[in-house]
């Protein structure tokens, strides 16, 4: 789920010029095309920036967290990161507040942006490290072992790689049992919602972290037929008939209550809607694909398969 952006606030000219200065000091060459650092030599102190929710967890998971120096807005878990200085929304961040934390390293997923931004960091020769946001659990074993690297903690990184696949495979099994027990003729069909208010209200199709997320789940998404997110209407709601329909925490909150949300358009017409089968989970948890995703798809699997 896509929070607020933060409110950016433009670099005074002292504090521009001293961005200036630093980058220049460094080696930085604002404005070189082409240009692009090497990664921090052993000997220096890592100052490190993340961009992406899940990126940010797996620092912590790692017990890595005093290298940081900044988070994005989305690094909402665990809640002492929001303590952290903020560089604003992933995906709408600005060049000079990214460098005014003097990092020599920025750790992003695929989502990080705006393109242009990314192009200054790296004419900027600022080292800039785009993590696979693969909605897999192969990919969360991916970023894990590629941020030991990065962070020049492979060892560390390793030991966590082995305690997700453990979990993992609990999970799974799980699964499994609930699956098992539940002797149904099909699949629950489970549609979900992402909202970030009554009048933004998405639904989401294949190739995303949601749809991902129910396969794993041993649930059907019940919205077929196009790839990622689209608009909810009336009639797409009651056509796809869903069972349960899956929103955030953040996105019930904005509603109100279930109740308030399932007077939104479409839904108190749908099988879900009339006997108000809702799940409800933490936004970065079900779709961050960050190293929670083991118990997030226990306590989904188990949510869902106890409604159904």
């Amino acid at each position: 789920m896509k929070p607020a952006p933060y409110p950016r606030t433009a670099l005074a000219p002292t504090q521009r010029r001293q961005c200036l200065a630093w980058a220049a000091s460094i080696g930085l060459g604002l404005g070189l095309p082409g240009a692009w650092a090497q990664a921090p030599a052993k000997s220096q102190a890592l100052r490190v920036i993340s961009l992406g929710g899940a990126v940010t967890e797996l620092i912590y998971e790692l017990g890595l967290q005093q290298l940081l120096v900044g988070v994005d807005s989305s690094s909402l878990f665990p809640a002492v990161a929001q303590k952290l200085p903020q560089v604003g929304y992933a995906r709408t961040l600005a060049t000079e507040g990214l460098l005014s934390l003097q990092p020599n390293l920025i750790v992003a997923t695929e989502d990080a942006g705006p393109p242009a931004v990314l192009r200054q960091l790296e004419a900027a020769r600022v080292p800039l490290h785009v993590l696979s946001a693969e909605h897999r659990f192969e990919g969360l074993i991916e970023r894990c072992l590629k941020l030991g690297q990065l962070l020049q903690r492979p060892s560390e990184a390793q030991a966590l790689a082995e305690r997700l696949r453990r979990q993992w495979q609990s999970s799974v099994a799980h699964v499994q049992q609930l699956q098992a027990s539940a002797n149904a003729s099909r699949p629950p069909r489970v549609m979900f919602v992402l909202a970030h208010g009554p009048q933004q209200l998405r639904i989401s199709g294949q190739d995303t972290a949601a749809d991902a997320m129910l396969r794993y789940a041993r649930a059907e998404n019940a919205v077929q037929g196009f790839k990622g997110y689209k608009q909810l209407t009336p009639e797409a709601a009651i056509a796809a008939a869903p069972d349960i329909l899956l929103v955030t925490d953040q996105g019930l909150a904005a509603a109100g209550s279930i109740q308030d949300f399932l007077k939104l358009p479409g839904l108190a017409q749908t099988p879900a809607g009339r006997a108000q089968r809702l799940v409800s989970m933490d936004a970065l948890e079900l779709l961050g694909f960050g190293p929670r995703l083991p118990l997030a798809l226990s306590r989904l699997a188990t949510a869902l398969h106890a409604k159904a």
